[in-house]
């Protein structure tokens, strides 16, 4: 017997959108959509919540983004003056990307966007409110300052969407997203997306979701296989003549340097601009003109390595990055996810290497349980450090030293007499 085709959509054509929608995302070069959009947009479309999980890099934006596009712009009465959907992000760049993706999306529908982000002067923000907008995307502090200023109203909005809602909880947003959404009137559509969903985004989302729809598409930790994952162990004191050796092996890379903390990332942009390097460099003592002119150049290879902190993690969507580099691992497993899922953006290879020192071998051991595998070990350098590789392997015979004894605690042996 011949099996049965299966009926499940593999083109934009088959998820019901529009022309206009259809003839744009041809203009932007998608041709066929990701799992998290067929799984995603047929949900949105009909009017569902949805809680959605996917790696970074796999199009959450667009399955979001679409339907409520192709929903506002096909209305009989479309054109009015205040918003009819909210997009809330944890940061500056995430909310610009955001905005370029929604205009380029409703390019051919004429769909009217306001970006609301602290940092800069909110003058000409407020005047592109009052001329009329159909989608708001906004960071939540200055989203707060501009409601209690009467400048924007929320009472015309049907579709609150969080982008990335488990880093809105990582940067203590909870208060202002829960604030935001007691003024966001019911019923509503209510569209929580993120790359991992934690217990406290769950917990979130029960408060205000209704009957939500859950789409998963990837396990939380997953990172694309396209991704080489390498670590190099390294002393502290030899890490920055490592990463500007690598930075020289081949000038046509384009790099994102990921430190811990905006004090190193002024420090290693500092280094690698003496070295002879080009470098920009987005950290939080940057202002907002600052960090876009930083992303353009980036963008527009006027530089080629991009000094960041954890605030570009999930902030920026460039398709030719070759190499993440990890100077200093994140405290959070998590985080390394998303920085490493800033490169094999829109099906390329990528390259993710960490550099591992003494001080970061617990960093490097929970990413490791998180991945469930071991990154692969470079020693075709010549700073590879002998001494952070005892220390590594030290630590794994103490944690598997404590969970033989727990063990035999639990068992019932000598140990728990």
């Amino acid at each position: 017997m011949t099996p049965k085709s299966s009926t499940k959509p593999k083109t934009f054509d088959d998820l019901g959108l529009s022309e206009p929608i259809l003839r744009a995302l041809w203009d932007c070069g998608y041709r066929e959509p990701t799992p998290i959009q067929l799984a995603a947009i047929p949900l949105v479309s009909a009017h569902f919540d949805v809680l959605a999980t996917a790696q970074t890099g796999t199009g959450k934006t667009a399955a979001f983004m679409l339907p409520v596009i192709d929903d506002i712009a096909t209305r009989p009465c479309y054109a009015g003056d205040t918003p009819l959907a909210l997009v809330l992000a944890p940061t500056r760049e995430l909310a610009l990307q955001i905005d370029q993706n929604v205009q380029a999306y409703g390019k051919h529908v004429g769909i009217r966007t306001a970006v609301l982000l602290g940092g800069v002067n909110s003058g000409p923000q407020i005047d592109r409110l009052r001329k009329g907008v159909d989608v708001v995307i906004a960071t939540p502090g200055r989203l707060i300052d501009l409601m209690k200023q009467g400048a924007v109203s929320l009472e015309d909005v049907e579709f609150l969407i969080l982008d990335e809602a488990d880093r809105m909880l990582d940067l203590g947003f909870v208060h202002d997203v829960r604030w935001i959404a007691d003024h966001v009137p019911k019923p509503r559509q209510t569209l929580l997306f993120s790359a991992t969903v934690s217990a406290g985004v769950k917990s979130l989302a029960s408060t205000m979701q209704v009957n939500a729809r859950v789409v998963s598409v990837a396990p939380p930790a997953a990172v694309a296989e396209n991704i080489e994952q390498q670590v190099m162990f390294v002393a502290r004191e030899h890490k920055m003549d490592l990463l500007v050796d690598l930075l020289r092996e081949d000038k046509d890379n384009r790099t994102l340097v990921f430190t811990a903390t905006k004090v190193a990332a002024m420090m290693v942009a500092r280094q690698l601009e003496l070295r002879g390097l080009r470098v920009g460099a987005i950290h939080s003592n940057k202002s907002q003109s600052q960090r876009q002119s930083a992303l353009d150049a980036f963008v527009q290879r006027k530089v080629d390595v991009l000094v960041a902190t954890d605030i570009v993690a999930r902030g920026i969507d460039v398709e030719d990055i070759t190499h993440v580099i990890n100077f200093e691992l994140p405290e959070l497993a998590e985080n390394y996810v998303h920085r490493i899922g800033r490169t094999a953006r829109a099906g390329r290879a990528g390259v993710a290497i960490a550099l591992c020192g003494i001080e970061d071998v617990p960093q490097l051991r929970g990413i490791e349980r998180l991945l469930k595998e071991p990154l692969t070990v470079r020693d075709d350098h010549r700073w590879h450090s002998t001494d952070v590789m005892a220390c590594l392997a030290a630590s794994e015979r103490a944690a598997r030293h404590r969970a033989k004894a727990g063990t035999m605690r639990g068992s019932g042996s000598k140990w728990a007499r």
